[in-house]
C-alpha cells in the first residue's frame, strides 16, 4: 500500500489537491494530528482498503502540530510501509492576494500578527517537513485544475522510477538565500545586462538579455565546469539515496544573469535524462521594482 503525505502552506492548494485525490480513488484524511500518523499507517496496512491513502497534515492542528514529530513519524514508518511526502508551496505575495480573495483566517494569525508574519511563522513550522519532502510543487502561477494535472505527472513519474528530482532556483542576493538549497552559484561575476540600457528593461527569459549573458567567454568558461561538477555529483547524490536536491543561482536582483543561467542548466539537466524544473523567485518581484518599462526601453 502507498501512502502520500500531502502537507505545505495554506493557501497552497492542499485541500484541492486532496478533493482531487479522491476523485481518483484514494483514500484521504484531512487536517490529521501527528501523534496519529503511526496507527493511521498501522490500521490502513491492516484492513482491506484497496487503495492508495493521502493524508492532510499541516498547522491547522494548531498546538498538536509538530514538524519533527512528523518527520520522526514518517522515519520510523518507512521501515514497513511506502510513503511520499508531497509539499505544496506558494510565495508569500499570492498567499496574502489568496486570504483577501477567500477572506478566510490564516491557522496562525493570533497574538495580533499580520497575515504576512503568520505565513512567515509558518514557513519557518514547516521547513523541516520541507526538507524531508519527496515533492516539492509550487502553486504561485497556478489554477486548480493545472495544479492537480501537475500533481498526476509527478505522482505518474514517481511510480515508475524513483531518479533524484532537481529543482533549479534563480534568485536575487540583495533579498537572501534561498534557505532550502544544496547547492547555491554566484554570477555576479559576469557582466550585468542590467547596466545595458537596451536590455535593462528585460529578463533572462527574454533572448536579448540570455544571448548576451551566454554569449560571453566567461559565461562559457563557467557553465563548463558547473556542468563538469553537476554531472559529477548528481549519480553521488542518488547513490546516497537523496531524492530531491536544489540548486540555486543567484545574481544582484535575480531577474538577468540568475535566469538565464538557470534556465540553460535547466535544459542541460533534461537533456541529460534528469527529472527537472526550474522557477525565478525574485524575478516578477525585481521587474516590478523597477522605475522604467518595457516599452520605454528603446527610447532611452
Amino acid at each position: 500500500m502507498r501512502f502520500l503525505i500531502v502537507t505545505g502552506m495554506s493557501g497552497a492548494g492542499k485541500s484541492t489537491v486532496l478533493n482531487h485525490l479522491e476523485d481518483n480513488g484514494y483514500l484521504c484524511m484531512d487536517n490529521l494530528p501527528p501523534l496519529l500518523l503511526p496507527q493511521v499507517f498501522s490500521l490502513c496496512e491492516n484492513t482491506d482498503i484497496g487503495s492508495s491513502v493521502a493524508l492532510g497534515v499541516d498547522t491547522r492542528s494548531g498546538a498538536l502540530f509538530n514538524a519533527d514529530a512528523v518527520v520522526a513519524s514518517i522515519d520510523t514508518a518507512r521501515d514497513n510501509h511506502t510513503i511520499s511526502v508531497l509539499f505544496l508551496d506558494c510565495d508569500t505575495e499570492t498567499l496574502v492576494d489568496r486570504y483577501k480573495e477567500t477572506r478566510r483566517d490564516h491557522p496562525l494569525r493570533k497574538n495580533d500578527l499580520t497575515l504576512e508574519e503568520a505565513i512567515t511563522l509558518e514557513r519557518d513550522k514547516l521547513h523541516p517537513l520541507r526538507e524531508k519532502a519527496d515533492f516539492v510543487l509550487s502553486s504561485s502561477d497556478m489554477k486548480g485544475k493545472q495544479l492537480c494535472a501537475r500533481v498526476d505527472e509527478l505522482l505518474n513519474e514517481s511510480r515508475e522510477n524513483l531518479k533524484l528530482r532537481i529543482e533549479v532556483m534563480s534568485f536575487g542576493f540583495k533579498r537572501g538565500i534561498p534557505r532550502e538549497s544544496d547547492l547555491v552559484f554566484d554570477v555576479r561575476f559576469l557582466p550585468n545586462p542590467y547596466y545595458i540600457k537596451e536590455l535593462r528593461a528585460y529578463t533572462g527569459l527574454d533572448a536579448c538579455v540570455r544571448d548576451y549573458v551566454l554569449e560571453k567567454e566567461e559565461t562559457k568558461n563557467f557553465l563548463h565546469y558547473l556542468y563538469g561538477m553537476i554531472d559529477y555529483l548528481l549519480p553521488l547524490y542518488q547513490q546516497e539515496g537523496k531524492r530531491r536536491l536544489m540548486i540555486a543561482i543567484g545574481c544582484t536582483g535575480g531577474a538577468h544573469r540568475s535566469v538565464a543561467i538557470s534556465e540553460n542548466l535547466n535544459a542541460h539537466l533534461k537533456a541529460a535524462g534528469f527529472i527537472s524544473g526550474v522557477s525565478h523567485r525574485d524575478m516578477a518581484i525585481e521587474e516590478a521594482s523597477w522605475p522604467f518599462h518595457r516599452e520605454h526601453s528603446s527610447e532611452e
